[in-house]
Order: C-alpha cells, then structure tokens, then sequence
C-alpha cells in the first residue's frame, strides 16, 4: 500500500496545478464554439445565397442578384447570346484563373450586396475588365493578331470601345467610356 501512495503522491507533485487544469479545456470549448457559430452562419449564407449555382454555368445565375437583371436581359439582345455565356467572357479560359477569379468575384459581390456597397447600375472593375479584355482576345486571336501590342505590356485599345453592344446591348455604350 505504501507504494500507492508513493505513486500518487509523485502523480499529484507532476501534475499541473488546479487553475491551469481547467485553461486548455476551456480556451477548446471556445474555440469548437466559434468555429461551429461561423461554420454554421456560412453554411446558412451559402444556402440562402443560392452559392451552388454559382458553380456552374448557366446566365441565369448571375440574376441572384437583382441589380444583375438588367445586364442578363442585354446579353440575351446581344451577338454573342449563341456563342457565349456569362463565365466565357468575365472568367479566364484556363481552369485555375477562371476559379481563382470566380472566387474573388463571388467573395467581393456578396460583401458588397451584403453591405450595399455597389452602384447601380453595377459597373464593370479595372481586373475584370482586363479578364473581359483577355477573353475577348483569346476567342478572337485569329481575327486580332496584328492588332496586338508589340510588347507584352503595351498598350492596346479596349475592345468594347469599339464594340460596346457585344456583351451587353444597351449596356455598352456606358462601359465603352470607361477605363479606355
């Protein structure tokens, strides 16, 4: 029996005082807490955002958005309505830019409907406009070659200052201002 107690005794001398025990358990439960709160919060937004069908790439999703409405119903007075849908023109032609791009699209469009931080109508940004600007280059490169700069980074008129009712007919001739 003495070596029980000798055993308990060295236990208790090597184990961690009383406050410090409860410590990591604690800061644990906050930490699954937390995690569980803004796992749940995202999975409610994703679903009530309707976030799947931003996965594929039918044009009607884009009008989950209300503001976007306007631009489905001038693409599908456009041109290119047979030949091209939303993802052709506004997303990269290479799998990991077009994701990466679909990504930052999708986390800055739902912060600025969320917060209300967007124009109505909703204007085209400078790195979309230059994907806009690439894919039209990339569908068209028979067609534009001798057109394109020299140098990598040279300069080239924008596409939509030309044709402004492409993508958008309607729309256009306000974006072909823009940016040049």
């Amino acid at each position: 029996m003495q070596s029980t107690f000798r055993d308990d005794d060295e236990a208790e001398q090597t184990s961690v005082p009383g406050p410090m025990r409860h410590r990591y358990p604690k800061a644990v439960a906050v930490f699954c807490v937390v995690l569980g709160l803004l796992a749940g919060l995202g999975t409610f937004t994703f679903g009530y955002g309707k976030g799947a069908s931003y996965l594929s790439n039918d044009p009607n999703t884009c009008v989950n958005c209300h503001v976007m409405q306007s631009h489905l119903d001038s693409w599908q007075q456009s041109s290119h309505h047979h030949v091209a849908v939303c993802n052709d023109c506004h997303l990269p032609h290479d799998k990991i830019g077009k994701w990466v791009v679909k990504g930052e699209n999708g986390f800055f469009h739902s912060l600025a409907f969320t917060l209300g931080g967007y124009s109505d109508p909703i204007e085209i940004k400078a790195r979309n406009r230059r994907v806009t600007q690439s894919t039209c280059v990339d569908c068209h490169r028979d067609f534009v070659h001798s057109m394109l700069p020299a140098t990598s980074n040279g300069d080239m008129q924008n596409c939509v200052h030309c044709h402004s009712d492409v993508g958008h007919a309607g729309h256009g001739r306000v974006d072909a201002t823009r940016n040049r």
